[in-house]
């Protein structure tokens, strides 16, 4: 295994946008880029390396094929379809399900054996789709999960109290999507609880609540007005990938596998504080949630597990074409 060696497979908008911030940040040692439009693949491999010698370090960037994933550290998978007008949220997921299974089939026949993040909509069942197809233990496989719904929510609670986002703890938990909820009683500003700074400031609770629905509501306006989402995800995706190149031992709302009864779950990929090593998941946060969050995180796994009964399992097994 190289360490420092990431395969992106997909090269559209939120791949990209995740390749341009490493070449910003550095602390990689090799790019390689991977997509079914290969002429697009020399193009961005072409455009992103004219820009090495203004870049903080040597950086090697190639496109190539899944033949490069043998010896790569981390595979980060942004291929898929986007949503189109009028399609529901399971045909997207059958879409992206067949893809998923074939990208992964070809990272693992390269005899990949390090840790992959899925970014793919809806991140929940993808990340569940690619650990079911690859077999590696379930630690090395995680999703983006609510990471950059977490940031969405830090962003506006910083704005809100005028504090640095850097200062603001607070998660968004459950499925990436409409169901996510935020934990309030584990928010922290510094080391006081949100609650109480609301309470000493005299701001209406109720302003939590706007400020979770602006979150929810974010990638929508987004979509709105420029089409498509990808500066955030991608710098999301960044960060992800540098607490597993440094073995940061970082805390990041992941999707993340539950198993044996951890939040009241089994078998499922969800959105969950999770710490992110060099292995990938380490360990869970476990949370006390209220009796209203649980329902929601629950209801968030019964969602999905409906659509994985209904059709997605069906398609992992070649059952449906």
């Amino acid at each position: 295994m190289k360490k420092g060696k990431i395969v992106l497979v997909g090269t559209g908008f939120v791949g990209m946008s995740m390749a341009y911030s490493m070449l910003n940040r550095g602390g990689i040692n090799e790019l390689v880029l991977v997509d079914l439009n290969k002429d697009k693949t020399i193009g961005e491999e072409m455009d992103l390396s004219h820009g090495l010698p203004y870049a903080p370090q040597k950086m090697v960037i190639k496109a190539g094929d899944y033949s490069d994933c043998k010896d790569a550290q981390i595979v980060v998978i942004t291929a898929g379809a986007a949503q189109k007008p009028g399609q529901t949220r399971l045909e997207l997921a059958e879409t992206n399900t067949k893809i998923m299974k074939s990208v992964t089939e070809q990272i693992m026949a390269s005899g990949f054996n390090g840790v992959i993040i899925v970014a793919s909509n809806p991140v929940d069942l993808m990340t569940y789709v690619v650990a079911k197809v690859s077999g590696l233990p379930k630690n090395q496989v995680f999703g983006s999960g609510t990471v950059l719904d977490t940031a969405r929510l830090r962003y506006l609670l910083a704005d809100y109290f005028k504090i640095s986002s850097k200062n603001i703890h607070a998660y968004i938990m459950g499925e990436h999507g409409d169901s996510s909820f935020v934990p309030w009683n584990h928010a922290y500003i510094g080391c006081k609880p949100v609650i109480d700074v609301m309470k000493d400031n005299n701001h209406p609770i109720s302003d939590l609540n706007k400020i979770h629905k602006g979150v929810v509501e974010a990638a929508y306006e987004i979509i709105e007005k420029k089409k498509a989402t990808y500066y955030g995800i991608g710098m999301a995706l960044n960060r992800i990938v540098r607490a597993v190149l440094d073995n940061e031992n970082s805390i990041l709302t992941v999707s993340t596998y539950l198993e044996n009864g951890k939040y009241g779950q089994d078998d499922i990929y969800i959105g969950v504080p999770a710490v992110i090593n060099a292995q990938g998941v380490r360990e869970l946060l476990d949370l006390e949630l209220s009796e209203e969050e649980q329902a929601k995180l629950d209801n968030s796994c019964k969602i999905i597990k409906q659509m994985r009964e209904d059709s997605i399992d069906k398609i992992i097994n070649g059952e449906k074409g």
